[in-house]
């Protein structure tokens, strides 16, 4: 089943990049069991267990499933263990952006795209913050209603912002009761990649006009894969799901955008009023004792954490 993407395509929980949102929760899920973990997201599993869809994803919250995987393709078992690791070392430096802006005297908090983040009801805030949730309707609504269910509470004053962001979404922020004169924590996780260039500008654009003196934003961006490589990588997935019985697995190569003029996030900023640094990916894995070899893997395939902070 195709999921191309289209200018005014929508997605709940479980469907197109909504589906993807599971995928990373998953991998919480996963580290958080794991003897020594990373972080620790006591909501993950409770959020991809009622989200109703059946995929790749599902395994990677399954340690015993990635070792079957690894014993019929090393290969893809290590691309799985690369992925569980790779989102854990991801939350792990956003976490740290949230505490030392959180330390730094910031209460108001934008988390776009935020699918199943669950920061707003698992990292400790100080009193008197805010933190605003941007994402489709339909994913906002199955998380609140998710953790409503079994009584879990948001740990900051949390506020909904059902929209999508190719719509006016800083309108419907102020809305909900954003200060544009008070400094903000942005993050942009999970999000630039579903994002045409042009687009990323424009939503790079809104949060500096929004953003006052001593804002501070952070983003992932990804690596680029040489056509081939991804292509082998589809066909191995697509075999190894055939096998555990995922009879129509995702392709997240469909759901993202490809552009080699696509700006790069660190140098953009430091052009717009930022002073921006960037963190390769696989230093922060190395640093923290996670990176795992991916055979024919180079160095541009990897993402990139980017901070900056508002002159």
């Amino acid at each position: 089943m195709s999921s191309l993407r289209t200018d005014n395509d929508t997605w709940d929980i479980a469907s197109s990049v909504g589906a993807t949102a599971v995928m990373v929760a998953a991998a919480r899920a996963a580290e958080t069991e794991r003897p020594n973990p990373l972080i620790n997201d006591p909501y993950a599993k409770l959020l991809i267990a009622g989200a109703g869809t059946s995929g790749a994803w599902q395994f990677i919250a399954d340690q015993s499933a990635v070792a079957r995987i690894a014993e019929t393709d090393p290969e893809i078992g290590a691309m799985f263990e690369h992925m569980s690791s790779y989102q854990a070392v991801r939350t792990h430096f956003f976490d740290a952006f949230f505490a030392d802006a959180a330390a730094a005297g910031i209460r108001q908090i934008v988390i776009l795209a935020s699918g199943l983040d669950s920061r707003a009801y698992r990292l400790t805030w100080p009193a008197g913050t805010t933190v605003f949730e941007i994402d489709q309707p339909l994913v906002l609504e199955y998380k609140t209603s998710r953790l409503a269910e079994h009584g879990v509470q948001p740990t900051a004053d949390r506020r909904e912002v059902p929209i999508d962001l190719r719509q006016d979404w800083p309108a419907a922020l102020k809305a909900a009761g954003f200060d544009p004169a008070q400094p903000t924590a942005w993050l942009a996780e999970g999000l630039l990649m579903y994002l045409p260039a042009d687009a990323q500008d424009r939503l790079f654009e809104q949060i500096t006009a929004l953003s006052a003196a001593g804002s501070r934003v952070a983003a992932e961006s990804i690596g680029n894969q040489a056509p081939d490589r991804r292509e082998k990588m589809r066909e191995r997935f697509a075999s190894i799901t055939a096998q555990l019985g995922v009879d129509e697995p995702m392709d997240i190569a469909e759901l993202t955008y490809e552009d080699a003029n696509r700006a790069n996030v660190a140098d953009w900023l430091n052009t717009h009023g930022w002073r921006a640094e960037p963190t390769a990916a696989q230093d922060e894995m190395r640093r923290l004792g996670r990176f795992v070899e991916i055979p024919d893997a180079d160095e541009e395939s990897f993402s990139t954490f980017t901070t900056g902070v508002k002159s």
